[in-house]
């Protein structure tokens, strides 16, 4: 018989930490903690392979489940001294997702499932106090009326507000009992008009809704962008927990909380998080009410710290700091740990690895290696790479005038300016449309995810350091303010207030999730500093990876930046790039139009000068270090004229009509310009274009070793070629005018000529073509769109739906298709390397600075990888990663998950 669940509690576990992908984070680590002797109620897990089978077979349960979950039940029972469904003893449970990989948010959780009519008049009379009683029943019912019956949670809301105001209260926990039971019928009231059926009174069958409920979360749409953002399999499926109930409700000895075991903001090794006292769970991080921090540190001055938990509830504190201690140390990593106090003793609900800052992480990782808890080559695993993009972007300018108009809490760190809005929905069209957002809320909740992914920051004015917008923006990088609690939200006519000014949808403010102010207007920043523990974790980095790390840049600005950021050379410069300025483009259009090769040669005359000079001042950059140059590939739509004005300005330019010039430009329209006159075969069919960008290359090099001594070895790539005959046609030009600037300069000095692979064909009959290249590299962009007959200008508008359907387990543009394209080039390395023993292999795509592309290459035995500059970090990161992975089909997942 198959084990679909398995148990925990009382200091013993059937499960453990390494089956994470069976029982999920949750799961396995509430049996470990079991297992440490931890003070932990018990409960089950419903393995993942049950929700691979529950979407297998028509959402249908294997046939042994429901006696394995009756026989845990049964175990909880006993262990607890409760009945499930008892009249006069009562068990409740929690019912909460758990997938392999955190989810923070994004799943569905219900708690105190076992209350009915019956059984909430036992609880009161054994706990002898019937206000947490029927608090927890209300509870009950609003979460599991929307959670599982799909009743909209706002309903529930509008009954609470209504009863409290007729009793003029603010505060939940103003109600009494009588209070209580009058919302209760209330609640059971909206169910009922809504669905046309009673609130359900049977506790198994309360069980088994809320089950399903869990596994149908994993399929949410919440729940599927999450995974889309971050990269996560959904085939791995969610586990379901259901647990013993501890209650944090139960009166003033009761609390509950959220705590990370050092700052997930900061990295800094002091307990960090919040609680409030007679609470649970839900209301610290769903904003409901304002939670007290941990400890009188975290408050850092402020009187908040008076109501501090090490202050209020010290014996529970001094227990949980002993429980932080030991799961962090056994863990060897930050936690992420909830809690509850019941009547002055603590339970563990949960630990896993904190989501934290790409500043926390570093700072974590570094601190971790002096504490002797890692080497340096497991601190290097640690850091997400794609995380490091957060403190590579500006911050504030400290010296800049700044309007302060809130302020809440820093969540998230980061500064940022943009247009304000007031729904996700606006924030991802606005954003999709290049506008820069800001998405305030007066709370966030998961429903969101799309529009606090597209927009740079996110304001909120409730919640607190552990709320959906701060842990969610926190693992996407995202500034962050929570709970500025002075800002007013109208999302209905769309304008926020603050001490007496009004902000209104589209008027520009500026956050610090650093610090939690909110600026009105944009305030300048300035570039990061990159030192401390960012230097020391890429140092260790640099000392394992095997793959160099070049960058894509043609203008002087990217390739400073590169070389601050440790780019080891160029690996691409795209020439065609450095001539769309407008004192440029004239010339361009000019040859381009030009109707033969005396006139194409004197338009080419005047554009030898810039290319000389953008060279030099490149090869100066890079310092002796390679720079890849492409030679112009430009689809002629790109170039050509299309308004009257600039064929005016193009006749003034050559002294052609515009008639004519307009009648030419006719000439050269092509149907499809991607397939068309571009690449090697505009060197092919008119030699005189590549012969000026060759001269150019070589007379820069010639005149920076006059300047300073400095020897420069230039990689000149042919794009685009798909026949071996078409690079040996060029490679012979090329050679021919090596010569005679040689001849010339009196200097001959070293070069390579080489290729990109970016068609199918050549990478098919890449043996052929390496016996006149020196080097291969792979133009990924091209390669995936010729691979996958698939456009990337246009495959935005079916690109979800592909991801959707499985059909693309991943944008094919953002992370290389390995089975296909990588095929191609797992194919033309080999037949190259054949021909060719020392060919140098790159890759040179917008892949080069995606984290799983970057271990493929490794995996193919690639030289070096090429990014747009703010991404060389990252892939310097992502290179050691996949030197140190042992699994050659996939990178190591960051501990930071």
């Amino acid at each position: 018989m198959t084990k679909w669940v398995y148990r925990f509690g009382g200091g013993k576990a059937d499960g453990s930490a390494d089956m994470r992908r069976l029982l999920g984070g949750k799961g396995a680590n509430l049996a470990e903690m079991s297992s440490l002797g931890l003070p932990v109620p018990p409960g089950f897990t419903i393995t993942t392979a049950v929700c691979t089978a529950y979407y297998a077979n028509a959402k249908q349960y294997p046939d042994e489940l429901a006696a394995q979950v009756d026989e845990a039940v049964a175990a909880i029972e006993a262990e607890v001294g409760n009945t499930f469904g008892d009249a006069d003893n009562p068990l409740l449970v929690s019912v909460r997702s758990g997938a392999p990989v955190s989810m923070p948010g994004m799943m569905d959780t219900v708690l105190n499932l076992g209350l009915n009519d019956i059984t909430v008049e036992g609880l009161a009379a054994r706990s002898n106090d019937p206000r947490f009683a029927w608090d927890s029943y209300r509870r009950f019912i609003q979460m599991y009326g929307d959670v599982v019956l799909g009743v909209d949670h706002y309903l529930f809301e509008d009954q609470l507000e209504d009863v409290k105001q007729s009793k003029g209260f603010i505060q939940d926990t103003d109600l009494t009992a009588d209070d209580l039971k009058q919302l209760v019928a209330g609640y059971k009231a909206v169910v009922e008009k809504e669905l046309g059926t009673p609130f359900p009174q049977d506790v198994r069958e309360q069980l088994w809704g809320a089950i399903g409920a869990v596994f149908g979360s994993w399929m949410t749409e919440r729940a599927v962008t999450y995974r889309r953002l971050h990269d996560i399999d959904a085939r791995m499926g969610t586990a379901v927990t259901v647990q013993a109930m501890v209650f944090g409700n139960m009166g003033t000895d009761c609390a509950t909380g959220v705590a990370f075991t050092r700052n997930p903001s900061t990295g800094e090794h002091a307990y960090y998080g919040e609680y409030l006292i007679n609470a649970q769970g839900e209301d610290v991080v769903a904003g409901i009410r304002t939670p007290q921090p941990l400890t009188v540190h975290m408050a850092n001055g402020d009187p908040s710290g008076e109501r501090a938990m090490e202050l209020v509830m010290p014996k529970a504190f001094a227990e949980l700091s002993a429980v932080f201690d030991k799961l962090e140390l056994h863990y060897r990593d930050m936690q992420d740990i909830e809690f509850t106090v019941q009547q002055d003793k603590l339970y563990i609900l949960q630990t896993r690895n904190g989501k934290r800052t790409a500043r926390a992480a570093l700072k974590v990782a570094v601190d971790m290696v002096e504490e002797g808890l890692l080497s340096p080559e497991e601190a290097v695993l640690r850091v997400d790479p794609i995380s490091l993009d957060q403190l590579l972007h500006p911050s504030l300018d400290p010296d800049a005038e700044r309007k302060v108009i809130a302020k809440g809490l820093p969540a998230s760190p980061g500064a940022v300016s943009g247009a304000v809005v007031f729904s996700a929905d606006d924030a991802q069209k606005r954003a999709q449309a290049g506008e820069a957002v800001i998405l305030v809320r007066t709370e966030t909740s998961p429903e969101d995810i799309h529009g606090m992914h597209a927009a740079l920051g996110i304001l909120t004015a409730r919640g607190g350091m552990t709320s959906h917008a701060a842990v969610v923006a926190r693992g996407m990088g995202k500034a962050c303010v929570a709970g500025a609690g002075d800002v007013s939200v109208d999302e209905a006519r769309k304008r926020f207030t603050v001490a007496g000014v009004t902000v209104k949808e589209g008027d520009i403010v500026t956050l610090d999730g650093g610090t939690g102010t909110v600026m009105e207007g944009r305030v300048p920043t300035v570039e990061p500093e990159l030192s401390g523990e960012f230097g020391t974790l890429m140092a260790w980095a640099d000392k394992v990876r095997r793959l160099k790390v070049r960058t894509n840049a043609e203008t002087p600005e990217d390739a400073r930046t590169a070389v601050r950021f440790g780019a080891e050379g160029i690996g691409l410069c795209r020439t065609e790039h450095m001539f769309f300025d407008e004192d440029r483009i004239v010339a361009m259009r000019e040859m381009i139009l030009a109707a033969d090769a005396e006139g194409r040669k004197a338009a080419l005359a005047r554009i030898l000068e810039h290319q000389r000079g953008d060279f030099v001042e490149l090869f100066e950059i890079m310092a002796g270090l390679p720079v890849t140059i492409r030679l112009l590939d430009p689809p002629l739509h790109e170039f050509l004229p299309h308004t009257t004005k600039e064929l005016e300005a193009v006749a003034a330019a050559s002294g052609l009509s515009a008639k004519a010039l307009k009648r030419r430009a006719m000439e050269l329209h092509e149907v499809n310009p991607m397939l068309g006159m571009r690449g090697c075969r505009l060197g092919v069919v008119f030699p005189e274009v590549y012969d000026m960008q060759v001269r150019a290359i070589f007379e820069a090099a010639s005149e920076v070793f006059a300047r300073s001594g400095a020897t420069v070895t230039p990689e000149i790539m042919v794009p685009l070629v798909g026949f071996a005959r078409e690079l040996e046609m060029i490679k012979a030009r090329i050679d021919a005018i090596h010569s005679e600037v040689a001849k010339e300069t009196g200097r001959e000095l070293p070069y390579l000529v080489g290729t990109m692979i970016e068609l199918p064909r050549a990478a098919l009959r890449a043996a052929e073509i390496a016996e006149h290249a020196a080097f291969f590299s792979f133009g990924t962009n091209d390669l995936t769109q010729m691979a996958l007959g698939l456009s990337r200008d246009d495959s935005g508008k079916f690109m979800d739906l592909y991801q959707r359907a499985n059909i693309f387990e991943r944008d094919p543009f953002a992370s290389l298709d390995i089975e296909g394209v990588g095929e191609l080039m797992s194919i033309a390395a080999e037949r190259g390397r054949a021909t060719r023993g020392d060919i140098k292999l790159g890759v040179c795509g917008e892949h080069g600075g995606d984290p799983r592309s970057i271990h493929f290459c490794e995996t193919v035995g690639l030289e070096y990888v090429s990014c747009s500059p703010y991404r060389v970090p990252i892939a310097r990161l992502a290179a050691a990663q996949a030197a140190l992975s042992t699994d050659s089909s996939e990178p190591t997942r960051a501990a930071a998950e």
